[in-house]
C-alpha cells in the first residue's frame, strides 16, 4: 500500500459525517467515505486494478532479474519489456477504467471486455485511456469467461477483480489496493463504527473492507452486505451456504453491482465474517442519490455508491430489521460511497442535475 501512496496525485478522499441523516434515522453517527474524487477516476476502483497492473509488471520484470518500482514504470524506464505485455479484463465500467488507466500509466497494452448493458459513456471513459474495448453479447459473467479465454489464447494477463477456480493471485492484489481506502477511513474516524453497510457485486470490495476491519479492531463492527434484488449472488450464496450463481439479465440501475457469480476468494472471507445480507429495489437508488445531492454540503454519489447507505436507511425505518441488526441510538454507521458520477448522463438522469451543478449548489 505504500506503493499507491507514492503515486502522483495520491491523497486521502474525504469522510463526511451526515449528522442530519443520523438524527432522522435515530443513530449516533453516519460516516460516508466519499470516493467520488479518487485520482481522476471518480471511483475507489482506481486503487485496485491499477495497483494490480503495476504489481504484475513488477513481477514480470523481476522474472527477468530487474528490480523496478512504480516510478520506474511511470517513467517508462523498462518500456521495451512492458510494451510487449497486454493486460485484459471484463468490467461493468469502473474496474476496466482503472486497469486501462494503470496500463497507460505503467506502460503496457490493454484490452477490455464489456457486456451489452454497459453504457456508451462508460465505454468511452475506458477507451480514453488507450485501451481496446470489445463489447460482447451476454452479461457480466459471460464477459469474465470470455476475457479468461482470450487471455489463454493470446498470452494476455487477466487483471480481474473477481477470482475463480485457479485464479486468485491478482484479485488478491486488487483487494489489497482497496484496503488503502479502509485504512484512511479508520484514521479519519474518531470513534470506531458499530455497523458497516457494504455494497455487494462479486464481493471483492466488501471482503477487502471486512478483512481489514476484522484485523484492525478487537471488537469488529457488524457487517451488512447490500445488493440489488436482480443481482443478489452473495445473498443467495448466504442462504444456500455455498457459492450460488444468479442467472439471467441481472438488469439493475446499479451497474457496478450487476454480477451473478461470486468471487471465490471474496466468498471465503464473507462466509466467515458476515451474517447479514440485504437486497434493495432499484427505486431506492435515485432517492438516495438525490438525498446526498441536496444536502447543504452536497455529495456526488453514483448509482452503485449509494447501495450501502440505501440499505441502512431502509433498515433504520423498519423495526424488525433494526432489532435483527441491533441498530439503536448508540449505533455508529460507516458506509462507502464507492463512486461519483462515473456515468455522467445516467447521473444527470437520476438526480435531475449534473454533478457540476450539484457541487455548485445550483
Amino acid at each position: 500500500s505504500k506503493e499507491i501512496c507514492s503515486w502522483d496525485d495520491y491523497q486521502p478522499t474525504p469522510l463526511h459525517l451526515l449528522s442530519d441523516l443520523a438524527k432522522e434515522s435515530g443513530v449516533a453517527l453516519i460516516a460516508y467515505k466519499d470516493e467520488s474524487c479518487r485520482f481522476s477516476l471518480k471511483s475507489f476502483k482506481a486503487l485496485g486494478g491499477a495497483y494490480a497492473v503495476a504489481n504484475l509488471l513488477m513481477r514480470k520484470l523481476k522474472d527477468k532479474g530487474i528490480k523496478a518500482n512504480s516510478d520506474d514504470l511511470t517513467a517508462g524506464v523498462y518500456g521495451d519489456v512492458t510494451s510487449t505485455i497486454t493486460v485484459c479484463c471484463a468490467t461493468d465500467g469502473n474496474h476496466g477504467r482503472s486497469v486501462a488507466w494503470g496500463a497507460q500509466n505503467f506502460g503496457c497494452n490493454c484490452e477490455i471486455y464489456i457486456h451489452r448493458h454497459v453504457s456508451q459513456a462508460r465505454e468511452e471513459a475506458i477507451a480514453k485511456f488507450g485501451a481496446k474495448v470489445n463489447r460482447i453479447e451476454g452479461n457480466y459473467d459471460d464477459s469474465v469467461r470470455l476475457a479468461a479465454r482470450v487471455a489463454e489464447e493470446k498470452g494476455y494477463y487477466v487483471v480481474s477483480d473477481t477470482s475463480y477456480e485457479g485464479y486468485t493471485e491478482i484479485p488478491k492484489d486488487v483487494m489489497q489496493g482497496y484496503t488503502i481506502m479502509v485504512d484512511e477511513t479508520i484514521r479519519q474516524m474518531e470513534d470506531t463504527p458499530t455497523h458497516v453497510f457494504l455494497q455487494g457485486g462479486v464481493g471483492g470490495f466488501p471482503a477487502a473492507v471486512v478483512s481489514f476491519l476484522k484485523e484492525s479492531f478487537e471488537c469488529p463492527p457488524i457487517f451488512i452486505v447490500v445488493e440489488p434484488k436482480n443481482a443478489d449472488c452473495l445473498f443467495q450464496s448466504a442462504v444456500n451456504g455455498k457459492p450460488t450463481i444468479v442467472h439471467g439479465d441481472l438488469d439493475t440501475v446499479m451497474a457496478g453491482l450487476a454480477c451473478g457469480e461470486v468471487s471465490l476468494l471474496a466468498w471465503s472471507i464473507l462466509e466467515s465474517y458476515v451474517s447479514h445480507y440485504l437486497t434493495i429495489e432499484d427505486n431506492s437508488v435515485s432517492k438516495t442519490m438525490k438525498l446526498l445531492a441536496n444536502r447543504k454540503t452536497p455529495i456526488v454519489a453514483g448509482e452503485s455508491a449509494v447501495a450501502g447507505l440505501a440499505g441502512f436507511l431502509i433498515a433504520s425505518h423498519d423495526n424488525s430489521l433494526k432489532e435483527a441488526l441491533k441498530l439503536d441510538n448508540n449505533s455508529r454507521i460507516l458506509v462507502f460511497g464507492t463512486e461519483g458520477d462515473t456515468d455522467e448522463k445516467m447521473y444527470e438522469k437520476m438526480v435531475g442535475r449534473s454533478a457540476t451543478e450539484v457541487l455548485k449548489g445550483l
